[in-house]
């Protein structure tokens, strides 16, 4: 756990750097610190922040640390800086992925027991009511929309509440892909006039699963492509939710939010870079 705090540290501040970022040198905590001490929450401790700030003040690797209070208004004030840092992050992965070939899927993050939804101080409005055929279940919080390699990797991602429809939630996405690019997805991300106007604009081929009663079916061996993938999204997907507690403890919606961010972020470095 001490060599990847270690490793993860670097290459945080080494991207920090080459990005030009500059912050007060009079602080005893970087913040390239307190970033890589909330994804090592993530990454161990299930998103527990207090856990993550013991183990590095007691492992001797950042005695300065900040108390949890100062700490959560610190990593909320560079919110900003973490999704940016992401983003930079994927950019690199689409230049080195070969193949070019991606996959979208969502899956939901409720705030709350369905029980409790009158009770939520999170989030309110009929706008976090949510369903995902695929599980079968209803939700009260967040979906998640994410854009990985064919091998499982996040490159993108967007957070919405939890009544968008997976077709409006790719609509709400930068889906800033290479050129030449191939998306795989299930029906839920049906529209044929995005995928002509993808295929005119970006020169990107949505492969997307078709209904037993489409217009436009695909031939047999399009279809075994885009169910192989599929299935290799939702083991990533399986992957990051095994770092989710069994409820994720925030105050604020951002503070949720971010968590869920961190946790794939983390996941991403894990996986590809670490």
């Amino acid at each position: 756990m001490i060599d990847k705090t270690i490793a993860i540290y670097v290459f945080i501040d080494d991207i920090m750097k080459e990005t030009g970022y500059n912050e007060p040198i009079n602080r005893n905590a970087s913040d390239s610190g307190i970033i890589t001490t909330a994804l090592i929450a993530a990454k161990y401790f299930h998103g527990h922040i207090d856990n993550a700030i013991n183990f590095v003040k007691q492992s001797g690797l950042m005695p300065a640390m900040l108390s949890k209070s100062r700490f959560n208004r610190r990593i909320h004030a560079i919110f900003e800086l973490i999704t940016t840092l992401f983003f930079s992050i994927a950019e690199a992965i689409k230049k080195i992925n070969i193949s070019s070939e991606y996959i979208i899927n969502s899956f939901p993050v409720p705030v709350c027991e369905n029980i409790r939804i009158s009770r939520s101080r999170i989030v309110k409005g009929e706008q976090y009511r949510g369903y995902k055929p695929s599980m079968r279940k209803y939700f009260y919080g967040f979906t998640v929309q994410v854009i990985a390699t064919v091998d499982g990797i996040p490159v993108e991602f967007a957070i919405l509440p939890g009544s968008f429809h997976d077709i409006d939630g790719l609509k709400n996405m930068y889906f800033n892909l290479p050129e030449g690019s191939t998306v795989y997805g299930d029906s839920a991300y049906t529209d044929y006039n995005y995928e002509e106007d993808s295929r005119e604009a970006e020169n990107i081929k949505m492969m997307i699963a078709r209904k037993s009663n489409s217009k436009r079916k695909h031939e047999p061996w399009q279809e075994y492509l885009i169910s192989v993938n599929r299935k290799r999204i939702e083991i990533m997907f399986s992957q990051i939710s095994v770092m989710f507690p069994k409820r994720i403890h925030a105050v604020t919606s951002d503070g949720l939010l971010l968590k869920v961010i961190l946790f794939i972020f983390v996941f991403t470095l894990n996986e590809k870079l670490l």
